[in-house]
């Protein structure tokens, strides 16, 4: 039996997901399960060709095979690839040679790579890796970034509840790619808001994995248009899409990190339609 897993995700109008009930809104906009033991679990969505997953190698290496709707022959024939480790050490194998990756370090992997393989230094504490990738159109170099060498912002403030650190994996300074920009956000303890005041952004998609959040807690997400809002409940390691014409922001019942990942039309990590509180319905 096959160690790899896949759905499709359709792209959705604002129309559409503005009728939309709970279980509809979910179905179109929530992913869980992504880490599940021995197992690649992948979703391959309508926005800006985006595939998030996960991988949690706890025996063999788990070899990341080519999938239907990708039409190659190789998953990486016509796609970069971004693996971000938020489990125990692991290592991913890039065309036979290993890169390991400690807890928070993640990894580039550019077009034309043939074969891509997941592993877990500790069975017992099993690596997992979170995957995101994008169609490409140039062969970047494979490289590495451990989340100390990761660009740091200082943003927010105790006194709103969103003092928090932004790290930032991919930008126009580091690691090139062709349309991935990725980085991740830890909450400071007694934060709970992130991305608000909430922006939007018609030139790209974004997805969230929020981890590190307690299994009691939960985070609200917001999406739909600024004036037809909607929101997910989401646990733990748990993904929200966010299509170009949405806003995409939370609150949490604790404090939590989050990965962001955006692939579209620009890599600038600022160029955003900002949303003014007031117009939010």
């Amino acid at each position: 039996m096959s160690h790899l897993d896949y759905t499709s995700r359709y792209a959705i109008d604002p129309q559409a997901a503005a009728a939309m009930a709970t279980d509809e809104l979910r179905s179109h906009f929530h992913i869980g399960g992504l880490f599940q033991p021995g197992r690649i679990s992948l979703t391959y969505t309508h926005y800006d060709r985006m595939i998030v997953g996960g991988a949690m190698p706890v025996g063999d290496r788990l070899d990341l095979a080519a999938i239907k709707p990708t039409g190659t022959a190789n998953f990486l024939d016509r796609r970069e690839l971004v693996a971000v480790n938020i489990g125990g050490p692991g290592t991913v194998r890039v065309d036979g040679a290993d890169h390991a990756l400690g807890t928070r370090d993640m990894i580039y992997v550019g077009m034309g790579t043939e074969t891509v393989g997941f592993s877990s230094a500790v069975p017992d504490s099993p690596a997992r890796f979170y995957l995101l990738s994008a169609p490409a159109h140039h062969a970047h170099p494979t490289g590495v970034i451990r989340i100390g060498d990761a660009k740091r912002l200082e943003l927010g403030d105790r006194k709103t509840s969103n003092e928090r650190s932004i790290f930032q994996f991919i930008h126009p300074e580091g690691v090139k790619t062709c349309q991935l920009v990725v980085g991740m956000t830890q909450l400071a303890e007694g934060s709970v808001w992130n991305t608000m005041p909430c922006h939007v952004h018609d030139r790209r998609m974004e997805a969230y994995l929020y981890f590190d959040l307690p299994e009691t807690a939960r985070v609200f997400h917001f999406l739909g248009e600024p004036d037809e809002t909607r929101h997910l409940v989401m646990a733990n390691e748990e993904v929200a899409l966010s299509p170009p014409w949405s806003i995409h922001s939370g609150a949490g019942t604790s404090n939590y990190a989050f990965i962001w990942a955006m692939a579209g039309d620009n890599i600038d990590y600022t160029d955003m339609d900002a949303v003014p509180l007031d117009s939010l319905r």
